[in-house]
């Protein structure tokens, strides 16, 4: 299977390029204000993930937002967290014959046969936020999104950073994001690669917090009941993080002090936590992709041949940082 460090072969370059010619002779679609006479409105099909966290919704508000402006017909869905909604969606969107297919994978595998279905019916799809693990990487045009690997690396980068000076072993405890997505199983590898390289480090347990405040602050709870000597938490985005605080305050013990928080994502209530002291660095992950996302849509219609990997542009927080940060985050 390609992971996405495989996305970049010279043939699936060469097919992609392909794809696009015959994806934009089909829908005789260019982007709005092309030279020349009418165009006919873009029609966007998108399936969401859900609003399982602040950053999926800002997601979602995003891509709303940036449709209008770019005068593209989005038809959304939510998917409510359920990869069989998702696949549904999109089915749904190729009998309605829209121009181009989005969505942000829940899980990473089981669309090989329903990105078939968009190819056949000559609909380019693009990915955005999150892989798939195909055999063909022809199926979809690009993906538009993060290197969840390098949040995982930046991630246990901070984490180093926020235990410098600290004296003794390090208990880490993992929340991992939903099973079986790009993020989670991505984040994971990345961080691991740091954590590898200090022996010092001990992960003693990890579990999935379906990146979920309610659930990040649930598992947490068990994690200090059957490990109190954790003194440090990586959660793999800020809402688990959030839930986490609320299950060491419970405990009695001080986040960000008593355990070192170290979260991905960049949310206002991340860095609101974070000038409290409760969270001691934080990885940006920008969900602000609609207006990247409706360019490249025109861009395919357009029949432009596209890198296979569109990398979004983030940054890395600390706490000092976190209070002067706070007013300019926009999600």
């Amino acid at each position: 299977m390609l992971s996405r460090r495989g996305f970049l072969s010279a043939a699936a370059a060469a097919s992609v390029a392909g794809g696009l010619a015959a994806c934009a002779k089909k829908s005789g679609t260019a982007s709005s204000g092309s030279s020349g006479g009418t165009t006919k409105q873009i029609t966007l099909g998108f399936a969401q993930t859900g609003a399982e966290s602040g950053w999926r919704v800002a997601n979602t508000t995003s891509v709303k937002d940036a449709a209008t402006d770019a005068g593209i017909n989005l038809k959304f869905v939510d998917s409510q967290s359920k990869p069989e909604n998702q696949i549904a969606a999109v089915r749904n969107f190729i009998a309605q014959k829209v121009d181009v297919i989005s969505f942000s994978p829940i899980v990473t595998t089981g669309w090989e046969a329903i990105l078939r279905e968009a190819k056949n019916a000559k609909i380019p799809v693009i990915l955005t936020d999150r892989s798939v693990d195909v055999s063909d990487s022809s199926l979809y045009v690009t993906l538009v999104g993060s290197d969840f690997e390098a949040e995982g690396e930046r991630a246990g980068h901070m984490m180093e950073k926020v235990l410098q000076g600290h004296t003794g072993p390090v208990n880490l405890a993992q929340l991992e994001g939903t099973t079986g997505s790009a993020p989670a199983i991505e984040r994971t590898k990345g961080f691991k690669k740091i954590m590898d390289s200090h022996p010092e480090w001990k992960l003693v347990i990890t579990q999935s917090g379906n990146f979920e405040r309610a659930k990040g602050q649930e598992v947490m709870a068990a994690f200090l009941g059957a490990h109190p000597e954790i003194n440090a938490l990586f959660a793999q985005n800020d809402d688990m993080g959030i839930g986490a605080i609320q299950a060491i305050e419970a405990a009695g013990k001080k986040p960000g002090t008593d355990i070192k928080i170290v979260t991905i994502d960049g949310i206002k209530d991340g860095f609101t936590a974070m000038a409290a002291g409760k969270i001691n660095g934080i990885c940006e992950c920008n969900p602000l992709l609609g207006p990247q996302l409706m360019d490249t849509v025109k861009k395919v219609l357009a029949g432009q041949t596209l890198d296979k990997w569109i990398k979004t542009q983030e940054s890395d927080f600390t706490a000092d940082q976190a209070a002067a940060a706070l007013p300019n985050r926009k999600y």
